[in-house]
This record gives C-alpha cells, sequence and structure tokens, in this order.
C-alpha cells in the first residue's frame, strides 16, 4: 500500500513556504511590469521624438533650398549689367585691357561672385578677377559657346578639373551690332557645401538630369542619388550590425548611409527643375529616447534593490545559522583530516615493517641454509684435500701430467663453491623496485639450486616438468625466486612424517604464467587463514607464519594471484600465477 505524505505539522516552516511563494510572485510581476513599461515608453518616445525631427529636417531644407535660389538669382543680373558697362565695352574695342582686371575686382566685392570673366570674341580670357586665368582659351566652353549663340543670358554648369562643378551665367557683349565678346560670372554655391559640412545630416542638391551637383560627401559629386547610397557599402561586421539594430522601432528607415539607418527629406528648389535632399540620422532620436528609458531603468532598479535588501535581511539569521554549521562542518572536516593523515602515516610504517619481516623471513631462510650449505662446502674442501695430498704425490714420483688432472678437479670443486656462496649473496640482498623480464624455468632452478641441500638431507624425490621455450614475466627476479624457496620450504615442511616425500613442481604458460608446487604430505586444514601474517600449524620455535604472507604480499605487487588448495590424492597444491610478458607487444607500444 502506497504511503501518503505526512505534511509539515511545524507552522514556521508553513509560514516561511507561503512568504517565500508570495515573494517570488511579487518579484515577477514587478519585472513584468518594467519590461512592459520600457516597451511601451521607448514605443511612444521613438514616434515622437522621430516626428519633431522629422519637423526639424523640413524647415532645414526650405532655409537650404531659399539660400540656393537667393544666391542664384542674385548673379543671374550681373552679366546683364557687366555687358552694358561702358569701360569693359571701350577695352574690347580698343584692345587696351591694362584696367580692365582691376575694374572687375572692384566689382566681384561688392557683387559676392566667385570670379568673373572677360573673353574677347575668340574666346580668350583677357581680363579676371583671378590672373592667373589670364590668357586662357574658352572657346570650346559651353557657357562661351551658348552665349555667342543666345542674346540673353544663359546658365551652365561644367565640371573643375579639381573636382566638383562650375557654375556660370554668361552674356554677350554686343556694340553697334556687332559681338565684342563675352562677360562670364561664376556663382559661388560651394561655401554653401562647407556650410553644411558642418552639421551633422548629409545633404545634396539634384539637378534637372538627376545628377548630384553639390553635396556634403565629395564622392557623390557626378553620381546619381541611388549610386551615391550604394558607394557606401556596409563593410564590416560592426556596420551590419549597426544596420540590422540601428531602425529598432516601429518606423522603417527610409535610406542608410554607411551603414546606418538615416531619415530622407526632399524638397524643390524653384531653379531649372532642381532639387534638394537631407539625410538626418536616428542617432539624436535615440540619444533622447535612450535618456528617458535609462531614468525608467534606474527607477525600477532602484526597486528590485530595495526588495532584495529586505530579502536579505530576512535571510540573515539563516545564513548566520549556516555559518555556524558551516563552521563545526569545517572543524570536522579538519579532524578527519587529521585522521587520514595519521592513517597514512600509520600504513607507512606497516608498509616498512612489512619490508622488514620479508627481509627478516629471507634471512631466517639464510640461516636455516646455512648448516646444509657449510656441509655442502665441507665435502669439497675434503676432497680438495685428498686430491691435493694425491698431486703432491704424483709430483714427486714425476708424474706431472696426472697432476694437473687432480688440480683441474681441485678448480671444478672451487667452481662449485663460489656458486654456492653467490646464490646466498645474491639471496641475501634485498629486492630493487625496477621490474625486468624474468624467465620463470631459470628463477626455479636458481631455486632448487640454493635448496638442494636441504633437499638431498631429507632424500625428497623432486619432479619437475619446465617447457622448452623460456616463459617470461614482468618482475623482480630475487623477489620471484624468494616466493618459490618459501613453496619449496612449505612443501618440504608439509612432507615430514611421511616415507617417500615428494615434490611436483609444474610450469605452464597460457593467458598467464602457472608455477604449480605440489606436495604429498598431510594437506591444509584451514585455507581461509592461510595466507594471514603469524598464522602457523608448525610448532613454537619452528616459525612464525610470514612465509605465505609474504609470498602472497609480493605476487600481489607483481600484478599476480598466489593460490592454495588440497590435492584429490592428497598433500597440497599451491598456484602462483603472473601476467605474460609478451616481448612483441611491447616493442609495438614503444
Amino acid at each position: 500500500m502506497a504511503r501518503l505524505p505526512v505534511p509539515s505539522s511545524d507552522p514556521r516552516e508553513r509560514r516561511t513556504r507561503l512568504t517565500g511563494w508570495r515573494t517570488r510572485i511579487a518579484l515577477g510581476l514587478l519585472i513584468i511590469i518594467a519590461v512592459a513599461t520600457v516597451v511601451v515608453t521607448n514605443h511612444l518616445l521613438t514616434e515622437r521624438f522621430t516626428q519633431t525631427t522629422r519637423n526639424r529636417a523640413e524647415l532645414r531644407l526650405a532655409l537650404y533650398s531659399g539660400n540656393l535660389v537667393s544666391e542664384l538669382r542674385r548673379n543671374a543680373i550681373v552679366p546683364q549689367l557687366l555687358a552694358r558697362d561702358p569701360a569693359l565695352i571701350g577695352a574690347l574695342n580698343s584692345g587696351d585691357f591694362s584696367q580692365s582686371t582691376q575694374r572687375l575686382i572692384s566689382f566681384v566685392e561688392e557683387i559676392g561672385a566667385a570670379s568673373l570673366m572677360l573673353l574677347d570674341r575668340d574666346g580668350r580670357t583677357v581680363a579676371a578677377t583671378d590672373r592667373n586665368r589670364l590668357g586662357e582659351s574658352h572657346r570650346q566652353g559651353r557657357y562661351f559657346v551658348d552665349a555667342l549663340r543666345s542674346s540673353s543670358t544663359v546658365f551652365s554648369v561644367t565640371e573643375r578639373e579639381a573636382g566638383g562643378y562650375r557654375f556660370t551665367y554668361a552674356r554677350r557683349v554686343d556694340w553697334q551690332g556687332q559681338t565684342l565678346g563675352v562677360i562670364a560670372v561664376e556663382v559661388d554655391l560651394q561655401k554653401f557645401e562647407r556650410a553644411w559640412a558642418g552639421i551633422s545630416e548629409a545633404v545634396i542638391v539634384i539637378d534637372s538630369t538627376g545628377t548630384i551637383v553639390l553635396a556634403t560627401e565629395p564622392r557623390w559629386r557626378g553620381l546619381t542619388e541611388a549610386e551615391a547610397l550604394r558607394r557606401a557599402p556596409v563593410g564590416s561586421a560592426i556596420e551590419r550590425a549597426i544596420r540590422a539594430t540601428a531602425d529598432w522601432t516601429s518606423l522603417p528607415a527610409d535610406a542608410y548611409v554607411q551603414g546606418e539607418a538615416v531619415m530622407r527629406m526632399e524638397g524643390r528648389v524653384s531653379f531649372r527643375g532642381w532639387r534638394i535632399a537631407t539625410f538626418t540620422p536616428y542617432a539624436s532620436v535615440r540619444e533622447k529616447v535612450n535618456a528617458f528609458l535609462a531614468l525608467e531603468i534606474m527607477g525600477f532598479a532602484i526597486l528590485l534593490a530595495l526588495a532584495f535588501y529586505f530579502l536579505s535581511r530576512k535571510t540573515a539569521v539563516r545564513m548566520a545559522l549556516f555559518q555556524r554549521e558551516s563552521a563545526e562542518l569545517r572543524a570536522l572536516n579538519q579532524r578527519l583530516q587529521r585522521e587520514i593523515a595519521e592513517r597514512q602515516r600509520m600504513q607507512g610504517k606497516l608498509e616498512v615493517a612489512e619490508q622488514t619481516l620479508e627481509q627478516s623471513s629471507k634471512l631466517a631462510v639464510l640461516g636455516e641454509m646455512s648448516a646444509a650449505v657449510s656441509h655442502e662446502l665441507n665435502q669439497p674442501l675434503a676432497a680438495m684435500k685428498t686430491y691435493l695430498a694425491g698431486a703432491a704425490l704424483l709430483l714427486q714420483r714425476s708424474r706431472p701430467e696426472e697432476a694437473l688432472s687432480s688440480f683441474q678437479r681441485i678448480d671444478d670443486l672451487i667452481e662449485r663453491m663460489g656458486a654456492i656462496t653467490r646464490q646466498l649473496k645474491s639471496y641475501a640482498r634485498k629486492a630493487g623496485d625496477s621490474l625486468a623480464p624474468v624467465n620463470m624455468g631459470e628463477a626455479v632452478v636458481s631455486a632448487l639450486a640454493m635448496m638442494e641441500p636441504q633437499l638431498k638431507r631429507r632424500k625428497v624425490r623432486i619432479t619437475r616438468a619446465i617447457p622448452d621455450r623460456p616463459v617470461r614475466v614482468m618482475g623482480d627476479r630475487l623477489r620471484i625466486e624468494q616466493v618459490i624457496i618459501n613453496l619449496l620450504r612449505n612443501a618440504l615442511d608439509a612432507t615430514q612424517g611421511v616415507d617417500a616425500p615428494e615434490i611436483d613442481i609444474l610450469l605452464a604458460a597460457g593467458e598467464t604464467a602457472t608455477l604449480s608446487v605440489r606436495d604429498n604430505g598431510h594437506g591444509i586444514e584451514n585455507l581461509e587463514s592461510l595466507f594471514e601474517p603469524f598464522y602457523t600449524t608448525k610448532q613454537p620455535g619452528e616459525g612464525v607464519g610470514l612465509g605465505l604472507a609474504i609470498s602472497s604480499g609480493i605476487v600481489n605487487d607483481l600484478g599476480g594471484r598466489l593460490t592454495a588448495r588440497n590435492a584429490e590424492g592428497g598433500g597440497a597444491v599451491f598456484e602462483m600465477r603472473l601476467p605474460i610478458f609478451e616481448e612483441e607487444e611491447t616493442r609495438a607500444a614503444e
């Protein structure tokens, strides 16, 4: 049967939960109100400031158009007046232009034109306010050709060599039915370009053919409006981002200038079908709207800060409790760390003690073997004494060849004694930490050689089965030999009281290298406690029960396993399994 959850009976806990939910709902509503207010305010203020900016742009457009028309009309009457000036007519008749340039200079200051030029009937400049233009030929000039063909004042727009356009009024100078020359007045419209360049918006003036003749951007002159706008592409990622986000209002942009959304206003200029257009950026609109939005956001942020402040005061008590609990946990953690450090230190001491016991066990085995070894050494020494006496007798009888044979036997005995002592010295050394490939067959032979005196004294029959192919493992040979000697000693002790003691040694290679040592003793009574330290079945004074425990630790360190079981026909079987060392895999890994 399912168990239903039991509601909390603590009224303070229920009250705390209700307060927490109410606080979260209130904060959520405040955030929703803030977002809605900002969105609505942004929409309304953007429309309002956009309309204001558009009205101001219309006023500026009308002002610019009126200034252009006034300047053009004021200069349109000048050629008609100068074409009737007696001094200029007399200079053209007489060919004496020494005072003409100065007279034109006096006129240009009063008129405010860009320059004045007097051309003879061949189109050569004979007088000019710009003395550098004296002598220039304007025979192919449009204003010269149109003026000769017309009896009234003509207006022309020509390109300058340095860039931009020249706006010129020209009129033919006649005297008594003869054409004497042409008077040309250049209107200074570039001053409006210079004045417009100081404002934030872009201004262009377009003639009747759709060509831009005046512009705050010099690159736009001579192009159509569409070509001019395409000439400022969005080149960088930042500009593309501006173009994508600058007009995030409900009002679409009229055009884009250098990747920025702008407001386009166009008006007519009452002169030869000219038009004027302005491009006002939305930056001023966004700045004003953002200022109001910043104030609103700041107000809501203050409200949220106050709300969080009052909430933080409620949680101050909880934080104090948490800090106290945290301090207690830190103290407990420090105690645990000290205990862990103490355990690690004790573990280190235990490892050192185990190594010492292992070496002590090895030395104990060495002590047991010393008596048998001394017996082995006494036999060669006695034989050497006999061979020496015989060799001396043979030398006295002048039989040196037979004496040499005795010396060779003595040398063999000495080599045997050296092998016995080398085995004892290598076994007595402590094992190193470095691992190397070990031939298990050679380790078995070496261990049997060291145990040979004891085996002979007990008259134990040894049966060996070692493969012809080397069986190699990765380990420390001295430690592996120590394990084999311990197993042989254990089997030797287990066969005490047996009439025909036998020990079988079997080495096999498969997925692992397996060395089996079997005896025909009485078997093992307690298999579970066999590898525990200080567990022994021997009589007091015959052993301390560390040999098998040390051997099991050595095999485990080498990545193997040491096991024991009772044989079916009687006796015990110990198996040492170690990982096979494959030379081909090692070379492939390298």
